[in-house]
């Protein structure tokens, strides 16, 4: 044998001496419930792992049942807010319309009394300047005599009363 194959088996020798030595100490049962502890708490992580992911799953699907309504929520604010924009506005154009035709009906009755008051000026103008054409004419004609100042006044009471 050769120094190199002596040296080899020397190594081989001490190797299973040593682990001769492991075994008879019992450090495969160590290294086995180590091994076996490790599995364990590889298997509780996992587990508690699949738990969190069902739970997050969970949660995420409830805020997103909350955001449907939340979004459902805000179209119907939406709506009622349309709604109640287009009765205030059908309201207010309601409201103006009959304020313009008040002011409209007022208008024309000032207008229709500035009429007939002007009508009524116009009757008493006329009037009264009828009654002093009488007075002169009948002054002028009959002048000097009482009969002719009662004829003339009674003629001028009947103009007035024929005229008013």
């Amino acid at each position: 044998m050769s120094d190199m194959q002596l040296a080899e088996l020397w190594v081989a020798v001490a190797f299973f001496v040593f682990v001769g030595i492991l075994l008879y100490a019992g450090v495969h049962k160590s290294i086995a419930k180590a091994l076996d502890a490790r599995g364990a708490k590889i298997a509780a992580e996992l587990d508690e792992a699949r738990r969190l992911k069902e739970e997050a799953q969970k949660l995420v699907a409830e805020y997103k049942r909350k955001q449907r309504e939340a979004e459902a929520e805000a179209e119907s604010i939406v709506t009622a807010a349309k709604a109640e924009a287009e009765r205030l506005a059908a309201e207010t154009k309601a409201k103006l319309e009959d304020f313009v035709a008040r002011r409209t009906r007022m208008a024309e009755d000032k207008i229709t009394q500035a009429e007939q008051q002007a009508l009524a000026d116009v009757k008493a103008f006329a009037a009264d300047a009828a009654v002093r054409a009488a007075e002169r004419i009948l002054a002028a004609t009959v002048t000097g005599t009482a009969t002719g100042e009662q004829i003339v006044g009674k003629a001028i009471e009947d103009v007035r009363g024929k005229l008013n």
